[in-house]
């Protein structure tokens, strides 16, 4: 129930559904429960304060039997940049007890290519009955803090079950408050579209930054080049900053370079430049 699960579960109870939202702090269950929040953003405060005095929203430490499970923890990464998928999948164990056939396993977090498959291997190895009757799909979030619910409600999103069914039984669940356009595709590529969108980001912040560095050393203003360079009609270079800023874009690049076998070349040049711009 953090900046992404807590505002998703608040929208969702929002169309008339009901929701349990778990944690592992007795603190966010306590206080959600009371109707209030434990994060900062804009008109989150309200919305959970009615759909909890509705009762379609509640908290709690252990989950619970449910149609859909929507899986929306933190993916950091280890030592040398390797990716930790240890939250999910401990997610994943906490709820396999309680999956009966016919459920719906969303996970949104954003995870290594693969992680979904992973998903579906651990139930299966738990809940070997389970295989077959079950559905699993990946669904990445797409918002920007500080617009979280008009995001999660109009932005589009890629859909990507572990099969054709899967996939069109979460975009069956999520036009229940999405109004964006749902694109269908498989796991797999569902995963790589949000690592993709995420370095496309860092790439185009490490070429304004390299020219700011750059700029710096032969003593021109940077920002008066780019304004300029910027008049051509297909140049759109960004304004430099410190850094990278948000949750995603410092972090997720990095999966991509774990697993590329040496051929995410740009996308690492770009996380280091951005890394060392904060120097």
């Amino acid at each position: 129930l953090g900046y992404i699960g807590l505002p998703t579960a608040a929208l969702i109870a929002s169309r008339g559904l009901h929701v349990t939202g778990v944690d592992v702090h007795q603190h966010v269950v306590d206080t959600i429960n009371k109707g209030q929040i434990h994060i900062v953003e804009p008109d989150l405060d309200g919305l959970v304060h009615h759909v909890v005095h509705k009762s379609f929203l509640k908290a709690t430490l252990t989950p619970e039997t449910a149609d859909v499970y929507l899986i929306a923890v933190p993916t950091p990464f280890k030592d040398n940049y390797v990716p930790d998928v240890s939250y999910v999948l401990a997610a994943v164990s906490k709820i396999t007890p309680t999956l009966e056939k016919g459920a719906l396993v969303i996970l949104e977090s954003t995870s290594p290519v693969g992680t979904t498959r992973l998903i579906e291997k651990q139930i299966y190895k738990d809940r070997p009955e389970l295989e077959g009757h079950i559905f699993i799909a990946y669904c990445p979030e797409r918002v920007l803090p500080g617009n979280i619910l008009y995001e999660l409600k109009h932005n589009d999103r890629a859909i990507g079950g572990i099969n054709k069914i899967s996939t069109q039984k979460t975009i069956d669940f999520y036009k229940y408050f999405v109004v964006g356009t749902l694109h269908p595709t498989n796991a797999k590529t569902a995963e790589m579209v949000k690592l993709t969108e995420n370095s496309f980001r860092d790439v185009n912040i490490a070429f304004a930054n390299e020219i700011s560095m750059l700029c710096d050393d032969i003593e021109i203003d940077s920002r008066e080049l780019i304004s300029l360079a910027n008049k051509h009609p297909r140049v759109n270079i960004l304004n430099p900053g410190c850094g990278v800023g948000g949750h995603c874009i410092s972090v997720v690049p990095w999966f991509i370079v774990d697993s590329a076998n040496g051929k995410a070349k740009m996308v690492e040049q770009a996380r280091r430049t951005n890394d060392y711009k904060t120097e």
